[in-house]
């Protein structure tokens, strides 16, 4: 089950519990539009994700079509979130910070 979750990219693997825990609806191919990342991409995190206890499916009751699912994550699920989230924002403000660090010294050449 471990070996699942090594190969989730973490900032899918955040993105995907952020945008199930916010809309359980969502199909396989709404997420991977959100997501900018392959259908196949997401069957295969979604599977993962069941794998390893942080999502689990269930089916609209009373919806005619069966094969619509309802994705809702797990107590597991929600803690990893949370893990996930401190290590998104950390990487994003990283990224931040070394992004306008290499703004400001464009700038300045420019001034020169």
């Amino acid at each position: 089950m471990t070996k699942a979750l090594k190969s989730i990219d973490p900032d899918v693997h955040f993105r995907v519990l952020h945008l199930l825990e916010e809309e359980p609806e969502l199909t396989q191919r709404e997420l991977a539009q959100k997501l900018g990342i392959s259908l196949g991409g997401v069957n295969y995190c979604i599977k993962a994700l069941i794998d390893i206890g942080h999502i689990k499916t269930g089916n609209f009751s009373k919806n005619p079509n069966k094969s619509i699912y309802l994705y809702l994550l797990t107590p597991q699920g929600i803690a990893e979130k949370t893990k996930l989230t401190a290590g998104f924002l950390k990487r994003k403000m990283l990224e931040y910070h070394a992004l306008k660090k290499e703004i400001d010294s464009l700038k300045s050449n420019l001034k020169d």
